[in-house]
């Protein structure tokens, strides 16, 4: 070969693939491996909440699994399998010498009922949940599309109760008092209207602790708007309305000076349009508060968080698609706040605050004016 060809072959692009380094492959199957085993441990952990059986676990002292069944109510051999995945994952210890099993405290004050709104193991029914319409999203990445509200068995009851949750937690002693002037405001009597309420839990707790301001609440599905008045009709709460209504159009309903809308305007088909009638139905000196996923519209400032791929996933496999389901934008769960800030000012809204509440590492609070 001559001096020409050598550097030639030198400096040629190679258009072959790039071989994989071993090292990386075992390390990168290693992590898939670590990924299908926390995957499990997920939809065990979600078990265990709905069985109850960590509630269960925190009120025994180490236990067989039979104690630990007959404490649940629930059929013992089940029970051992489920103490082993859970024993594995380092959830649960096991002493051997004396074949029992203890919830440590610390899990405990993650896992069970009791934690409120820190209770992690409610939030795993998601992966179940999902799971179940993993074949008709496959079949909209060929065909486009998506999968409707009703194809999500529990989604709103599970998302009722991640709402009670935190809303049982923070909306009266701290999400109200962050919005400058609003307590005072509903204690002395406004209108007030909660946007994609669902089954309502949130304003059933406003319109109790402020009886004398008119609440009114707006999904357009008519099960969990019966579910809402059920509940403020247990409560006797005279100064709160449910309505089935699509709130892309908020026409003939006046206005407000308070809009509420608790993580229910990204997964709207049309959210300009949402935010738009909120602006146009708000009193000028009224206040607009959205709760909404905390993160970045771009993609790769969201690589540090901690549980950003459950957000995509999420998108991908509910809020998202439910969206396209109904001719929507298909915005997406991670939105973000530049893309919030902007269709906020879009809409009208000139004075757009982003507050956060202590504990709660997901949600943004955006307080915007007219």
């Amino acid at each position: 070969m001559t001096t020409t060809e050598s550097t030639a072959a030198q400096t040629a692009p190679d258009t072959g693939t790039e071989q994989p380094d071993p090292a990386g492959v075992e390390a990168f199957a290693a992590e898939l491996f670590a990924t299908l085993s926390q995957g499990s441990t997920a939809l065990m952990v979600s078990i265990g909440h709905r069985t109850g059986l960590f509630d269960a676990l925190a009120g025994l002292p180490p236990s067989t699994s039979g104690e630990i069944a007959a404490a649940a109510r629930l059929h013992e051999r089940y029970v051992r399998e489920w103490l082993g995945a859970m024993t594995v994952s380092r959830v649960v210890s096991h002493d051997r010498d004396t074949d029992t099993y203890r919830l440590p405290p610390d899990h405990a004050a993650v896992l069970t009922r009791g934690a409120g709104a820190d209770n992690l193991a409610s939030q795993m029914q998601f992966i179940p949940m999902l799971a179940r319409v993993e074949d008709p999203i496959v079949r909209c990445f060929a065909d486009g599309g998506g999968v409707e509200y009703g194809s999500f068995e529990r989604f709103h009851e599970l998302m009722a109760e991640q709402s009670a949750q935190s809303n049982d937690a923070a909306l009266l002693d701290h999400v109200v008092p962050m919005v400058g002037g609003l307590d005072e405001r509903l204690r002395s009597g406004i209108r007030v209207a909660d946007i994609g309420c669902g089954q309502g839990h949130a304003l059933n707790l406003l319109a109790s602790a402020y009886p004398d301001s008119d609440f009114h609440g707006y999904d357009f599905l008519p099960e969990t708007i019966a579910v809402a008045r059920e509940e403020a009709d247990a409560h006797g709460l005279g100064n709160l309305h449910f309505e089935v209504r699509d709130v892309a159009d908020l026409a003939g309903t006046g206005t407000f000076e308070a809009i509420t809308a608790f993580d229910a305007v990204h997964d709207q088909a049309h959210p300009d349009r949402v935010l738009g009638e909120v602006a146009e139905h708000l009193d000028p000196e009224g206040v607009f508060l959205m709760v909404d996923i905390d993160a970045s519209s771009s993609l790769d400032d969201n690589l540090d968080i901690p549980w950003a791929a459950f957000l995509y996933t999420v998108s991908t496999m509910h809020c998202m698609t439910v969206s396209l389901a109904e001719g929507g934008d298909g915005l997406g769960t991670v939105w973000g706040r530049q893309t919030a800030q902007r269709m906020l000012t879009d809409a009208g809204f000139s004075d757009v605050r982003i507050e956060s509440v202590p504990g709660d590492f997901i949600n943004a609070y955006y307080v915007a004016r007219r």
